[in-house]
């Protein structure tokens, strides 16, 4: 077999772990929580931001909303006996 196919193979499982694992981290640390939007955050200023072009909602598909669902299936699909542990990464 092609050694470079074995390191493109390697590599892309390598990038997808990271990104699994650095996908809820970054999503958390933006201000995004499973019980909402953290105020003061990023996640509070795109959320404003986002409602006063909307003319007062946040529109169904934006990014707001879907970083904020991405937030709540990640913090949903973790163990209950991990969720304190997970969720002081995020403080």
């Amino acid at each position: 077999m092609n050694p470079n196919i074995i390191k493109a193979a390697i590599g892309g499982g390598v990038a997808t772990g990271v990104a699994l694992v650095a996908a809820p981290l970054i999503v958390g640390a933006m201000g995004f929580t499973a019980s909402g939007i953290s105020a003061g955050s990023v996640a509070a200023k795109m959320m404003s931001a986002a409602a006063i072009a909307n003319g007062g909602g946040v529109a169904a598909g934006s990014i707001v909303a879907v970083l904020q669902s991405i937030d709540t299936v990640l913090q949903l699909s973790y163990d209950p006996h991990w969720t304190p542990i997970l969720e002081s990464l995020y403080d």
